[in-house]
């Protein structure tokens, strides 16, 4: 992932539009086509992404062996439902273990991952092929058939840069493989501020199906699926049977179907899209 400083402005459709309150302030919300950001302006150092993140400061232990293979190969398995890749280049891998599900998959796997600690560990406990920087400086240097970023785009400081950075890596014909918080799902609306994928102390940008797939099409991808899940799809049984008189009706379906295509359902958003057949952009 890659950090900055907050927008004033919806980066898709520029200053013109009027910006509404959303969430008592907490968000702003683009009258013209309705896509959020987080409004207040904070400190987003380097370091926010750096051991303490990864180690739970942000999310669950991303470091944590079990867990995270688990949630690899689960979402190794919708990706693969779809497209099969010869060369894969991830963003922001953190510990890396989807490299290594894609890798014990045969498809050759690389990563590129913003924090210092994430990257390290990918290479020493994994001997994942991870640099360390901003993606969007070392992806067109490289070339990949498949970029996936999983959890990304809500970081970064430029999604339109973000996005295309990963066109100039692929291919002509190669794809783009997207996982979002879905700020129109049904949990998201009955949350609040409560919601676990609103984190506005990391999340810049707050996506629903329409305002993702007009971001990507904007850069020139043809979105060919798209389909949302929950969060509880990647964790253990074991975890989600501890939790489930906590689960929303969409969550129970969730634990058997790797999708739901009604946009309200997951509270995750899913796009795969292919890049243009005719060569990089410029």
């Amino acid at each position: 992932m890659s950090v900055g400083h907050r927008t004033a402005q919806c980066v898709l459709c520029g200053p013109r539009q009027a910006h509404l309150p959303r969430l008592g302030g907490l968000l702003r919300r683009c009258e013209g086509c309705g896509f959020s950001w987080t409004a207040q302006e904070q400190a987003t150092e380097d370091g926010r992404y750096d051991e303490d993140y990864f180690a739970g400061g942000g999310y669950d232990d991303y470091f944590r062996a079990a867990p995270r293979r688990f949630e690899a190969r689960r979402r190794l398995r919708w990706l693969l439902s779809t497209v099969r890749p010869t060369v894969l280049l991830e963003a922001g891998p953190a510990g890396g273990y989807f490299l290594e599900a894609a890798q014990r998959a045969g498809i050759t796997a690389s990563g590129i991952e913003v924090s210092h600690a994430a990257a390290a560990f990918a290479r020493d406990h994994l001997h994942m092929p991870v640099r360390q920087g901003y993606f969007e400086t070392i992806a067109p240097t490289l070339t990949a058939d498949v970029v996936c970023a999983f959890h990304v785009l809500e970081h970064v400081e430029d999604p339109r840069a973000f996005l295309h950075a990963a066109h100039n890596a692929l291919t002509p014909g190669g794809w783009l493989a997207l996982e979002v918080p879905n700020i129109a799902s049904a949990a998201a609306h009955r949350l609040g501020t409560d919601w676990p994928g609103l984190q506005p102390r990391y999340h810049r940008w707050h996506f629903t199906p329409d305002t993702l797939v007009r971001l990507v099409t904007d850069l020139g991808f043809e979105v060919v699926r798209q389909d949302t899940t929950v969060f509880r799809y990647y964790m253990p049984l074991a975890y989600r049977l501890r939790h489930a008189r906590h689960l929303l009706p969409a969550d129970v379906l969730g634990l058997r179907s790797p999708r739901l295509t009604h946009p309200r359902l997951g509270d995750l958003l899913r796009v795969i899209a292919r890049a243009p057949r005719t060569g990089r952009s410029t």
